[in-house]
C-alpha cells in the first residue's frame, strides 16, 4: 500500500507567498488581456498609441503566465525575492517616467498608471511578508 504524506495546511509556511504570487499573476494576466483587447479605445483615453497599449497588454499576459508557473516551483522563496525586487524596481521606474514626463499621457493615463503602480506596490508588500515568513 502506498501512502501519500502531505503536510497539513497549518504547517505550510509558503502559502502566503504562493498566494501573493499567484494573485499577482492572475490579475496581471487578466488586465493584460483587457488592455490587449481594448488597445484602440484605451489609446484614446491614455494618450499612448494603440500599438503601445497592445504590446503592454501582451507583455502583462506573458508575465502573468510565467509568474503563475514560477509560483509553483519548489524553491518559491527565490522566486518571491526576484519578483519582489522586480515589482519595486518597476514602481521606481514608473515614478521616474511619470515625474520626468517622458510619455505623452493624458490625465486619465497618469491616474491609471499611478493606480497600477500602487497595486504593484501592494503586491510587493504581500510578497515581502511571504518571503519574510519563510526566513
Amino acid at each position: 500500500m502506498t501512502a501519500i504524506n502531505t503536510r497539513p495546511v497549518r504547517e505550510s509556511t509558503d502559502s502566503l507567498l504562493r498566494f501573493a504570487l499567484r494573485t499577482d499573476a492572475t490579475l496581471c494576466g487578466g488586465l493584460g488581456l483587457l488592455v490587449a483587447m481594448a488597445a484602440d479605445p484605451l489609446s484614446r483615453l491614455s494618450g499612448l498609441s494603440s500599438t503601445s497599449e497592445w504590446i503592454a497588454g501582451a507583455a502583462l499576459v506573458i508575465y502573468g503566465v510565467a509568474l503563475y508557473a514560477a509560483a509553483g516551483l519548489r524553491d518559491v522563496r527565490r522566486v518571491g525575492v526576484g519578483v519582489l525586487a522586480g515589482n519595486v524596481a518597476f514602481a521606481i521606474l514608473v515614478t521616474v517616467v511619470l515625474i520626468a514626463g517622458w510619455l505623452p499621457l493624458t490625465k486619465l493615463g497618469v491616474a491609471a498608471t499611478v493606480a497600477f503602480t500602487v497595486v504593484t506596490l501592494a503586491f510587493a508588500y504581500a510578497q515581502y511578508l511571504g518571503v519574510r515568513r519563510l526566513a
